[in-house]
């Protein structure tokens, strides 16, 4: 198969990903694969559910993006085939997530793993605020061993319901927690030149190092009455998540261990990454304009310089009008020193500038983080 970049046949120096070297790794999984006649495939479950021990053995942190809420739920209240309609659409999704959280939770336990469920929108992932909020939540669950199992809020997104779809949204996931990679498993087994079902010449890429206007003339239409996403919401995801530095992989998840086959060779698709996630972020940080300030003591601008999170008893001085998730800048003793997203309000940053953080609760009147700004979430 085809590398493309550009129209190019190939594009020398390209290294394609490896599953069996993620650091961070996203699965997306369709309704197709997890649903066959309104019915839970729990064999197959249970199987990739060994993958996924397997690869969390190796120290690689995994969250799950699932569909299959609507299509479980539907099985359970006996809808009919078919469109549903706009109400029907969020009770079965009501219905379906209770057992599509029970069901992984099932799958799981066995293997010692914990899972935890994250109900968010794209517009959860846009707002700034409550990014910062999914994304300390995520990283806590994966500190503590959790595999948080995502998917959308379908109940009361209807935006989402009647647009949005969980290959965005795995994307959107990916870049909130800095995967360097994201697996999209498909009733497909990648990005084809043409649509393979009608055309005998379309051949699978194996990499695809850019992505072109070339390459997304390629992506069609769903070829599934159960998926609400097709390959061009697909190569839209890739878009979003290359962008940040994460690889990404269409792959074909049918089969009983999908991710095993992937480490072992099967046939797939994968985006290279422009860069990595952290300088990604980096970057994306470094192109907002500041709302407010925050000016340090010595310490703790010392203790930045050594890649250490600015808490609350470092600053003394705050400046502007901003709140929680927006941008300000950080000044230190002889000038300025970078920017930062912060996790408080300009009043609450004023409250408790100059205290430890184990004050902070008493001062507000309410539990807090414990810094100003995450480490994660500032470039120096």
């Amino acid at each position: 198969m085809a590398t493309l970049n550009a129209g190019d046949a190939t594009t020398p120096g390209t290294v394609t990903p490896d599953l069996n070297k993620a650091r961070r790794l996203v699965i997306k999984i369709g309704s197709a694969l997890l649903v066959e006649a309104g019915r839970l495939r729990s064999d197959w479950l249970i199987a990739l559910a060994q993958d996924i021990a397997q690869i969390r053995a190796r120290g690689t942190d995994v969250v799950i993006v699932s569909s299959g809420s609507i299509a479980l739920g539907r099985g359970v209240l006996g809808l009919a085939p078919g469109l549903l309609a706009l109400e029907q659409s969020q009770a079965a999704a009501s219905v379906g997530q209770i057992g599509l959280a029970q069901a992984w939770q099932t799958a799981l336990a066995p293997h010692g793993i914990t899972a935890g469920q994250v109900l968010v929108t794209l517009e959860d992932t846009e707002n700034r605020r409550r990014y910062l909020n999914i994304r300390a939540t995520l990283e806590t669950l994966l500190g503590l061993g959790v595999v948080p199992i995502v998917n959308e809020n379908d109940t009361v997104a209807t935006d989402e319901i009647r647009y949005g779809d969980n290959d965005r949204l795995a994307a959107q996931v990916a870049v909130t927690i800095g995967a360097d990679q994201l697996v999209l498993l498909s009733d497909v087994d990648g990005l084809y030149t043409g649509n393979p079902q009608v055309d005998p010449t379309a051949t699978r890429l194996d990499l695809v190092a850019e992505i072109t206007p070339q390459i997304e003339a390629m992506a069609g239409d769903p070829l599934s009455l159960l998926s609400r996403g097709g390959m061009k919401t697909k190569v839209m995801a890739a878009k979003t998540a290359t962008a940040a530095g994460c690889a990404m992989a269409i792959a074909a998840g049918a089969v009983a261990r999908p991710l095993d086959a992937m480490a072992h060779g099967a046939p797939c698709t994968w985006f290279a990454p422009l860069g990595d996630p952290q300088a990604a972020r980096k970057r994306w940080i470094a192109a907002m304009k500041a709302k407010g300030a925050v000016t340090l003591d010595a310490g703790a601008a010392q203790a930045l310089a050594q890649g250490k999170s600015l808490l609350p008893a470092g600053v003394v001085l705050v400046e502007g009008a901003f709140g929680r998730g927006d941008p300000v800048a950080i000044i230190g003793p002889d000038g300025p020193l970078g920017l930062g997203l912060v996790r408080y309000t300009a009043p609450e940053a004023r409250s408790i500038a100059g205290h430890r953080s184990n004050e902070i609760a008493q001062i507000l009147g309410y539990p807090g983080r414990a810094a100003l700004i995450h480490r994660d979430d500032m470039v120096l």
